[in-house]
């Protein structure tokens, strides 16, 4: 609460006003001595446009920038100029279309939030690696992507595996070039897995 409080500039004594109540009620809630009753959630979400469920939990960094977003959006009013392909990896790996704004600011808070997302599925998954082949396995990647990141064949290994792992369907390709390399990859990792 107290975040977003800070975010939208609002005062504890603005936001008891509006909702009728005492400013002690607020500071209760910031402290977490107090709930906020469920009869105000409709209407802190309607003050703030943002969903009732933030308000009753502590905020994590993803959840900050997605109402830095809803805030963004309120003020500068940013118009989709276009929409990108861009394969998303997860639950169901499919394309899907991300909106590229007429304000930079959105595209900058679109990006923190797709950087938000994967710092967080990159926690949760060091924290399931429990033997330490694994754990090397990931401090080799950290070293090659705070060294070799810009490294092509860094690029093309990573999409080859991803490819041969079948984490990436066939039909998401960078190129003729790419799929060249990968079938010689191919050719390489067939013959060492036995």
């Amino acid at each position: 609460m107290e975040y977003i409080l800070d975010l939208y500039g609002m005062q504890h004594r603005e936001l008891a006003e509006k909702l009728g109540i005492k400013k002690q009620n607020i500071n209760l809630w910031i402290k977490g001595k107090q709930k906020i009753p469920k009869k105000h959630l409709p209407i802190l979400e309607e003050i703030f446009g943002i969903e009732a469920t933030y308000f009753t939990k502590e905020l994590t960094e993803l959840e900050k920038l997605e109402i830095q977003k809803e805030k963004l959006k309120q003020d500068l009013e940013p118009v989709i100029t276009k929409h990108e392909e861009q394969f998303l990896i997860g639950e169901k790996n499919d394309l899907v279309e991300v909106p590229i704004y007429d304000k930079e600011e959105m595209n900058q808070i679109e990006h923190g939030i797709e950087k938000a997302k994967l710092i967080e599925k990159f926690r949760t998954i060091i924290h399931r690696a429990e033997h330490q082949p694994y754990l090397d396995t990931f401090k080799l990647v950290l070293e090659l992507l705070d060294k070799a990141q810009h490294e092509p064949i860094f690029h093309k290994t990573v999409e080859g595996l991803a490819h041969y792992l079948e984490v990436l369907p066939d039909w998401v390709s960078t190129g003729p070039e790419q799929d060249e390399f990968e079938s010689e990859l191919f050719d390489v990792l067939d013959d060492h897995n036995y």
